[in-house]
């Protein structure tokens, strides 16, 4: 699933109230499992000057790029941050945890053939969707609007929430965001 839509999701789904630390403490679960991800082939493509089609065809899969993700989208580690949040009353940690988790959830059910090793440190196995949130060989066609949907209801919770004015913007960036890329996706994948 593509990164706007897990911090639409994430936010709609577990900051309350929609502000402040607990609002955040969302977004942070939303977003890190992908961080990696976007740190690595930035400074690829951008400050190494890998051409894409390595960055995301041969260093995506390479042993080292997966540990990287393995981590950081391990369903263990992120329950174990849930159990210690939840044990220990510390409610940004049990709320970033909890986005955390639903974001590998979706990941886990829509990646086909790009799924990430999510039992580490236990195994090194990869379950292969037989959805793809962008390969239209993988219903992408059928999963890319109903994404769409979602986020927009996601949106609209939010907003119903009382976000701030500038959190209405942030989101409603995301919004725009998840729409282009979800036609992205339809258009060229």
């Amino acid at each position: 699933m593509n990164t706007p839509a897990h911090l639409l999701i994430g936010a709609a789904a577990f900051a309350r109230p929609a502000r402040g630390a607990i609002l955040w403490a969302a977004v942070l679960g939303s977003v890190l499992p992908d961080l990696s991800l976007y740190v690595m082939a930035g400074v690829s493509l951008h400050v190494l000057g890998i051409p894409p089609q390595i960055v995301f065809d041969e260093l995506y899969f390479s042993p080292a790029w997966q540990t990287v993700f393995a981590i950081d989208n391990s369903f263990i580690l992120w329950g174990l941050g849930l159990m210690l949040g939840h044990w220990r009353g510390w409610r940004f940690l049990t709320v970033t945890a909890s986005a955390g988790l639903l974001h590998l959830s979706m990941d886990f059910l829509l990646h086909a053939g790009d799924g990430r090793p999510q039992f580490w440190p236990l195994s090194d196995w990869v379950f292969h969707s037989p959805v793809s949130y962008w390969d239209s060989a993988y219903y992408a066609l059928l999963v890319a609007p109903v994404s769409v949907v979602i986020c927009a209801g996601s949106y609209v919770v939010l907003w119903n929430r009382g976000l701030s004015a500038p959190a209405k913007l942030f989101f409603a960036a995301l919004l725009g965001a998840e729409i282009w890329v979800a036609r992205q996706w339809l258009l060229f994948f």
